[in-house]
């Protein structure tokens, strides 16, 4: 019996110890739930992570992050790659890595070389994690078969959040090529959706600056495969030799083709600039790079950017086989001094891809097509449906050259709704030329003559403020005052100021409201 009853207490003690045990562990990991850490590069990986006793890496404060933790990371430069490997969560917050307020953290890469496909910083299948202000920058390769990147997202995963970084001169610069766009991949920011069951979703890339990249056939920032309910804001991408914003779909970077797709997209508010493939060794002489590009994506909406100087300004096309963009709305943007054209749609090729139910209105274009390519302000290429042109102010450069369709006309099945546009060149509307396929018109009214299109639309001089010195509003006594249409189109509710879109029941054309 007394045998027994020691037993029984040496039982309660233990379980005693192990309850307080317990509960200690509980409490330490509350506190530990918001708690904040510090990195910095004079730190050590063995003190306690405080501010006043820091580590020394930024991935060793990633391998003990939890949720609601964030990790403040000094200023100066950082010799380390960085990979994610836990998440944070809805109940208790993100993960969060940042450059401590009113300094810069840089990620440097200039002593690593690329193996396979790697970045500086690499989130795959993680969710609810926050990296912010950082500087991250200089990772080379000029082998085709390596892929640098500043920031890769890859697998699944639900909010992420890139906001406010600064990634430069990631680089490929592979020199050869046997076709147009087989060089070298290289990429400043790139989320890819691969997981067909989940895919990426909530994600915010804003407020970051993506330039001096060689990205040779890929892009400087790209959402591509399974990536959905996403929004790409406030960004500036410049100074790049391929494509500056891109949602593509079809890849076959999801493996199920029904989910193969980034969709349900923002992006909005970017000022994208000096993108141009022309010297990039993946392309040549080509001008090709977009400013913005849907290449298979759908149901995204584009709206008050400012593009320049790029060879494309917008393009809604597809390069795949049957496969279509599809449901974009851009709106509301001003697209000027493009190499090719201000904006394209349609399919790649003949035999490659579709444009279809895409709504291009109230955007401002000026001046674009300035390589002389002939392929004008607005270009249509094959294979389109169900898209609308309308409420755009174009105004041509000395060339004079407004649209480029590659399809014949047929103004009994239009593919593509133009109407309600206001034109303008310097030398005037019978010197204004309209290119298809088969025929070319030269004058306004012989193109609506002969097209169907635009017989609500004027050619007139917009009345910019000053078009030379880059100021698109309207002058009081514009033309494009109150001329647009808002029936059955989706103009949205402010222009590129940030101002009220419809005033006393009307719209101005082009994309600022003057009134």
């Amino acid at each position: 019996m007394f045998a027994n009853w020691a037993v029984d207490r040496r039982a309660m003690k233990l379980t005693f110890l192990t309850v307080f045990v317990l509960l200690v562990g509980i409490r330490l990991s509350f506190a530990q739930k918001n708690a904040s850490f510090y990195v910095s590069t004079n730190g050590s990986d063995a003190n306690a992570g405080t501010q006043t006793a820091p580590w020394r890496t930024i991935q060793h404060a990633a391998d003990v992050a939890r949720a609601g933790n964030t990790i403040n990371v000094r200023g100066g430069a950082y010799d380390e790659l960085l990979t994610i490997k836990s998440s944070g969560n809805a109940t208790d917050g993100y993960i969060s890595f940042r450059s401590y307020p009113g300094e810069t953290a840089v990620l440097d890469a200039a002593h690593f070389t690329p193996t396979g496909r790697s970045a500086i910083v690499t989130i795959h299948n993680q969710s609810y994690v926050r990296i912010e202000g950082f500087e991250i920058r200089n990772f080379r390769t000029a082998e085709h078969h390596l892929a640098p990147l500043g920031i890769s997202v890859m697998g699944s995963g639900s909010h992420i959040e890139l906001l406010k970084n600064n990634v430069h001169d990631i680089e490929n610069n592979f020199q050869g090529r046997d076709r147009p766009g087989s060089g070298g991949n290289g990429f400043g920011i790139a989320v890819y959706g691969t997981d067909a069951k989940t895919p990426i979703s909530d994600l915010v890339i804003d407020g970051n600056e993506v330039h001096h990249l060689k990205t040779g056939s890929s892009e400087s920032l790209v959402v591509n495969g399974n990536v959905t309910n996403f929004r790409i804001t406030h960004n500036v991408v410049h100074d790049n030799n391929n494509i500056g914003i891109d949602v593509i779909g079809f890849e076959r970077t999801a493996p199920d083709p029904a989910v193969d797709q980034a969709r349900d997209g923002v992006v909005s508010e970017n000022l994208v600039y000096n993108i141009t493939s022309r010297g990039n060794p993946a392309y040549g002489q080509d001008q090709s790079s977009d400013g913005i590009y849907v290449d298979g994506g759908a149901k995204i909406l584009i709206e008050r950017n400012v593009i320049h100087d790029v060879d494309f300004g917008i393009e809604l096309a597809s390069e795949h086989r049957n496969r279509a963009t599809s449901y974009v709305i851009a709106r509301n943007n001003l697209i000027y001094h493009c190499n090719t054209a201000g904006v394209s749609i349609g399919g790649y090729a003949p035999e490659r891809g579709h444009t279809e139910h895409c709504v291009v209105v109230n955007n401002t274009l000026y001046d674009n097509d300035t390589a002389g390519t002939g392929s004008g302000e607005f270009q249509m290429q094959w294979n389109m449906s169900d898209d609308v042109f309308e409420n755009n102010i174009v105004y041509a450069g000395e060339r004079c050259l407004m649209s480029l369709n590659r399809s014949d006309v047929d103004k009994n099945h239009p593919p593509v709704t133009i109407d309600h546009n206001l034109y303008y060149c310097a030398a005037g509307s019978k010197a204004s030329s309209w290119k298809a396929a088969s025929e070319s018109f030269t004058g306004f009214e012989k193109y609506v003559q002969s097209t169907g299109n635009d017989s609500h639309s004027r050619f007139l001089d917009p009345g910019f403020v000053n078009a030379p010195d880059r100021d698109f509003h309207l002058q009081a006594a514009s033309p494009a005052t109150a001329e647009g249409v808002i029936e059955n189109l989706p103009v949205g509710e402010h222009d590129l100021d940030g101002s009220p879109r419809i005033k006393s029941g009307k719209i101005d054309l082009g994309c600022y409201e003057g009134r």
